[in-house]
């Protein structure tokens, strides 16, 4: 199975260890426009999945409706454009975000992941 579906049927199995086990045990998860008081930068898997734990707990994600990979002319990185659609678990109402996603991989697994996603949405997060 490719890493991107594969990625997305974790996360709508809301399986957060499946998916932070997609990791290299040395990965790197960045987050260019992280808000104030999210992070901008988890270092290794363990971090990577604590990070993620209670992710199911704030977004109720039932569906990917766009998946787009773009190939690059290294093997090992890929681009991926993605939307997801849900509900915000605390308030009940809609979510729907667009991401785009550089990933580096290395001997399968991800060694690098920058997740370009909307930092408004966190407010809808936190509300």
């Amino acid at each position: 199975m490719d890493l991107i579906p594969r990625a997305l049927q974790l996360l709508l199995d809301k399986d957060m260890a499946g998916f932070a086990g997609l990791w290299a045990e040395d990965g790197v998860m960045e987050f260019p426009f992280a808000p104030p008081g999210w992070p901008a930068r988890l270092e290794g898997r363990a971090a990577i999945e604590d990070y993620l734990r209670d992710y199911p707990e704030m977004l109720d994600i039932r569906g990917f409706p766009k998946q787009v990979v773009h190939r690059t002319t290294d093997t090992g990185v890929l681009i991926a454009e993605f939307d997801a659609e849900g509900v915000v678990v605390a308030t009940g109402k809609p979510y729907r975000a667009s991401y785009i996603a550089v990933i580096t991989t290395r001997d399968g697994e991800i060694a690098h992941y920058r997740d370009y996603w909307n930092p408004l949405l966190a407010q809808e997060l936190t509300a």
